[in-house]
């Protein structure tokens, strides 16, 4: 990505932690990535553009994360929920670790133009996520009892929220508000990551034996 294009992007989010969303102008954008608000529309058609463009630039970010993750089936069926933690943990972390993206994504995901965003957003940058998933529900067959892609919606949207309260100050930066998170997340969770149990042969008709 061109230099002066990043720096437009990472200004603009900045600029919406400072100001908001709604409060962000390309004023305060120009002027955080120093350079002429005639400049920005060099590369940008409007400020919604602008914004939409922040937001798969950090989405992108957070999706490599599980880039880099293998989860060994073995070890995932002897503790499920240990494989969750490390899923999740480095997804906290990456939000914990970047302030103004986390406040960004946030606002941008609560505004009144997301809906229509994500409907035509491309997702295939969550393809490594998209595996784990799948790997997940192959070895937790109970897992299809529950809506599926809600869970993991819900896991990873409150993320940034939990992740949100702590760089703002509401929650503090440490292993306990770490733990608390995670269990508020997956409570009621491991009743559904079970193994599948085989079924017992049926005895024979006039055997006594199983």
């Amino acid at each position: 990505m061109d230099d002066t294009k990043t720096r437009i992007l990472m200004a603009a989010i900045r600029a919406v932690r400072l100001y908001g969303l709604e409060g962000a102008r390309i004023q305060n954008i120009s002027e955080l990535a120093g350079l002429s608000p005639g400049a920005l529309y060099r590369y940008f058609d409007s400020k919604d553009q602008l914004m939409e463009e922040c937001f798969i630039l950090v989405d992108k970010q957070a999706a490599a994360i599980f880039d880099g993750i293998r989860l060994n089936p073995l070890t995932m069926l002897r503790d499920p929920m240990g494989a969750v933690k490390t899923l999740w943990q480095p997804y906290f972390r990456f939000w914990l670790a970047r302030p103004d993206e986390t406040v960004f994504y946030h606002r941008f995901r609560d505004s009144a133009a997301f809906p229509e965003f994500y409907e035509q957003r491309d997702l295939n940058y969550f393809s490594a996520f998209a595996d784990i998933v799948r790997l997940f529900l192959r070895l937790f067959p109970k897992l299809d009892k529950i809506k599926y892609d809600m869970l993991w919606l819900h896991v990873l949207t409150t993320t940034v929220m939990y992740a949100k309260y702590v760089v703002e100050g509401y929650l503090p930066d440490n292993e306990e508000t770490e733990e608390t998170v995670f269990q508020f997340l997956t409570v009621g969770l491991s009743g559904y990551l079970l193994p599948e149990q085989p079924e017992r042969k049926k005895k024979r008709a006039g055997h006594g034996n199983p």
